[in-house]
C-alpha cells in the first residue's frame, strides 16, 4: 500500500459520508440530471481536495458536520469548473473517460456545470459559517479570473516565469487553500492564528506543485492523462519546462523557439521542435527542481507550525509527496 492510499485507507469512514452527502446534494427532480450526474460520480477522481478538508480538520482537532459540508462544497465547485473547462477546451476525455459534452452535447454540460456550482454554493450555506461561504465565493472568483488570465497571456503577453506562476496560483493553488480554509474554519480556528496562514502557505505550495506536474505531463505522450502531448503549446500556453528552456539566450536555436512559442497557431511539427527544446535543454529537470524546492518550504512550514509529530501532519507531508511523484 502506498502511503497516498494510507491516507484514502484513513479517511475513508469519513469519504464515505462526504460521498452519501454529495449524492444527496445532487439529487434532482429531472431523470436526465440525475444519469448524467451518476455516470459522472461513477469515475469520480482521488479527491484529494476533499481529503485536504478533512486533514485540515484533523491535524486542528475538529471534523464536524460543517467540516464535511465545507468539502461537500469545494468538491462539487471542482466539479463544476472540470464540466465547464471541457466545454470551453472542447475535451471530450478526460483521463481515458468521456466527459458529459463528450458523451452529450456542450448544451446540457453547461447545464450541469451549473447544476454542481449552485448546489457547491448551497453546501457552503449549510454549514451556517459565514467565512467558509466567503471562501468558496472568493474560490470561484479566482478560477475564473485564472483561466481567463491564461487566455488573455497566450493571445497578448510576452510568456513569463512570473505570469506562469500568478497564472497557476489563481486557476490551481487558490483551489487547495481555500480547502484548507474551510477545514480549519470548520474546526474553529480564527485567521490570525499561525496555525491557520501556516496551513495556507502549506496549501499554496501544494497547488502550484500539483499544476507543475500536470503541466510536466503535456510534454510525454501517456493515454491515462486524457489529453495529447502538446495540447498546452496547442492553445497557446507556455508552461514552466519550456519557459526555461527560453531563458538560455545563448542557445543557437533560441531565437527560432521564442518565435515559434509566440505564433499564434501551431502546426505539429513546431509543436514537437518545441516539446524537444525543453525537454533537451533541462526544462523539464528544472520544473522538477522547482517542484522538490516548494515541497521542502511546505514541509518546513508545516513542521514549524505543528512541531509535535502526529499522524495527520505525516499524510500532509505524504501527500505532497504524492502530488510531485505521481504518474497521473
Amino acid at each position: 500500500m502506498t502511503r497516498f492510499q494510507n491516507i484514502q485507507s484513513t479517511l475513508a469512514p469519513d469519504l464515505r459520508k462526504l460521498n452519501e452527502l454529495i449524492l444527496s446534494a445532487l439529487s434532482s427532480p429531472n431523470e436526465l440530471m440525475n444519469r448524467v450526474i451518476a455516470t459522472f460520480l461513477e469515475r469520480k477522481g482521488k479527491q484529494i481536495r476533499p481529503m485536504l478538508v478533512l486533514l485540515a480538520g484533523k491535524i486542528l482537532g475538529n471534523v464536524n458536520e460543517r467540516t464535511m459540508h465545507g468539502a461537500a462544497a469545494v468538491e462539487l465547485l471542482h466539479n463544476a469548473s472540470l464540466i465547464h473547462d471541457d466545454v470551453v477546451d472542447d475535451t471530450v476525455t478526460r483521463r481515458g473517460a468521456a466527459t458529459i459534452n463528450g458523451l452529450w452535447d456542450n448544451h446540457l454540460a453547461v447545464l450541469v456545470g451549473d447544476f454542481f456550482l449552485s448546489s457547491a454554493l448551497l453546501q457552503s450555506v449549510h454549514t451556517g459559517n459565514i467565512r467558509i461561504v466567503e471562501s468558496i465565493s472568493n474560490l470561484g472568483r479566482l478560477l475564473s479570473i485564472g483561466e481567463l488570465d491564461e487566455i488573455y497571456n497566450a493571445r497578448y503577453a510576452d510568456p513569463s516565469e512570473n505570469s506562469y506562476f500568478e497564472i497557476i496560483y489563481r486557476k490551481t493553488a487558490s483551489l487547495f487553500i481555500s480547502c484548507v480554509e474551510i477545514g480549519a474554519i470548520a474546526a474553529g480556528i480564527e485567521s490570525d492564528d499561525p496555525r491557520y496562514e501556516a496551513l495556507r502557505e502549506y496549501a499554496r505550495l501544494l497547488g502550484l506543485c500539483f499544476q507543475i506536474r500536470d503541466d510536466i505531463f503535456d510534454y510525454f505522450p501517456d493515454t491515462k492523462i486524457g489529453k495529447p502531448t502538446g495540447n498546452d503549446l496547442r492553445e497557446g500556453k507556455i508552461t514552466l519546462p519550456l519557459l526555461h528552456a527560453l531563458t538560455l539566450t545563448g542557445h543557437p536555436d533560441h531565437r527560432q523557439m521564442a518565435a515559434l512559442a509566440r505564433k499564434e497557431l501551431l502546426e505539429p511539427a513546431e509543436i514537437d521542435l518545441l516539446i524537444n527544446f525543453a525537454v533537451e535543454n533541462g526544462g523539464i529537470e528544472y520544473a522538477r527542481q522547482t517542484m522538490q524546492r516548494m515541497a521542502s518550504e511546505a514541509t518546513e512550514t508545516l513542521c514549524n507550525a505543528f512541531p509535535e509529530p502526529s499522524p495527520w501532519r505525516d499524510d500532509f507531508i505524504a501527500l505532497i509527496s504524492h502530488v510531485i511523484d505521481r504518474e497521473y
